[in-house]
């Protein structure tokens, strides 16, 4: 009886670590920096640019994990952002309300422009909603660019100042910390993907969250249930759109300026949109391992792999053929390919979709059967 007591404990610590890995994974990244003193350089900036990807990520997720709609327009929201930010911060316009004051900003203005996205397309589903999310992505990079006057068009806004900026406290310049220190926006960007993972995880658990899955798995038996379909999927638009206005505030911030237009196009939505399917669909530990991999890959692994190969003299005409960047789309795509084939639930998929499609394939062999 001890024994099967003492495997019983360990499988339910087991499943417990299974579930939460993601809660450890942060505490060893938010460590890391006092082991890892390449932390305090280019390293430093490419993780919290994954850091960032990751928030906008788990807003996709609430999106197309939780509540089951194609949303290809993701990066529209993370331009939104980030040029609400640049637009209150910038010395050329009056405003300048700080770093503080412009996240909060470009959570609400975006989450209200989520709630004006989403009321007309609620009866949309599937290709159709895709399709006009799509639409709105490419609305937004050229309105971006032709209103020259408010956001710089191809240039883009800067300087957007560092967060803290011209704040002292006991003696430390806070703005100018964050200007040198790659480490002070690095436990930003960390705690802040913290802080969304906690949402995340509560909002999962609670009546909102359970009816975006209801939602997901049958609308009209939701809706037999009591539940305002309405409701829930203008929720869902504006807490994605808000999460998404977060992270994109977050990286004028970390990158001093907003980038041009084109940095928040179609393909950053769908790398965004594969980083989620890649690590599983409404799972929160899937979906920063399918951002590590996939924005990892790109912005920390291929950058080494190339320098590698310029000291080793392989590739001296710089040829695309040579060099490990120039092979990335192929090999997501081919990532993506294997995952949807050999395990469609994704790498770390939530309980509730990986049953759903167990039930799909055990349903399909009993008919088979008969």
């Amino acid at each position: 009886m001890s024994n099967s007591g003492e495997l019983s404990q360990r499988q339910q610590a087991w499943v417990l670590i299974k579930d939460h890995w993601d809660v450890s994974a942060l505490l060893v990244l938010a460590i890391a920096p006092l082991g890892v003193p390449a932390l305090g350089g280019a390293l430093g900036g490419q993780f919290t640019t994954l850091f960032i990807y990751s928030i906008l990520a788990l807003g996709l997720n609430v999106m197309v994990g939780y509540t089951g709609l194609v949303h290809l327009g993701i990066a529209a929201f993370f331009g939104i952002g980030a040029y609400v930010t640049g637009i209150l911060t910038v010395p050329m316009y009056p405003f300048q309300i700080g770093f503080l004051g412009a996240a909060i900003a470009s959570i609400v203005v975006a989450a209200g422009i989520g709630l004006a996205l989403g009321a007309p397309t609620l009866r949309l589903r599937g290709d159709y909603l895709a399709i006009v999310t799509l639409g709105f992505g490419e609305v937004v990079k050229v309105t971006l660019r032709n209103l020259e006057q408010i956001t710089g068009g191809m240039k883009g806004l800067n300087p957007v100042p560092p967060p803290g900026a011209g704040v002292k406290l006991g003696g430390l310049d806070v703005g100018l910390s964050f200007a040198i220190d790659p480490r002070w926006f690095y436990y930003l960007s960390l705690g802040i993907l913290a802080i969304v993972v906690i949402a995340m995880r509560r909002l999962e658990n609670s009546r909102l969250g359970r009816a975006w899955m209801a939602v997901r798995e049958d609308e009209l038996a939701a809706t037999a249930m009591g539940i305002s379909a309405t409701r829930v999927k203008l929720s869902a638009f504006a807490m994605s759109s808000a999460i998404a206005g977060l992270a994109g505030s977050l990286y004028a911030a970390s990158l001093s300026t907003t980038a041009d237009p084109n940095a928040y196009d179609f393909n950053r939505s769908i790398m965004v949109l594969c980083a989620v399917i890649l690590g599983g669909l409404g799972s929160i530990p899937g979906t920063l391992l399918g951002v590590g991999i996939l924005v990892g890959f790109d912005t920390v692994l291929a950058p080494w792999a190339d320098s590698w190969i310029q000291q080793l003299d392989i590739n001296p005409t710089g040829s695309s053929m040579l060099s490990f960047s120039g092979w990335r789309l192929a090999i997501f795509g081919v990532a993506l390919v294997l995952v949807m084939r050999l395990r469609p639930e994704g790498l770390v998929p939530s309980r509730r979709v990986a049953a759903e499609l167990h039930r799909e394939e055990e349903h399909a062999a009993i008919t088979k059967g008969f």
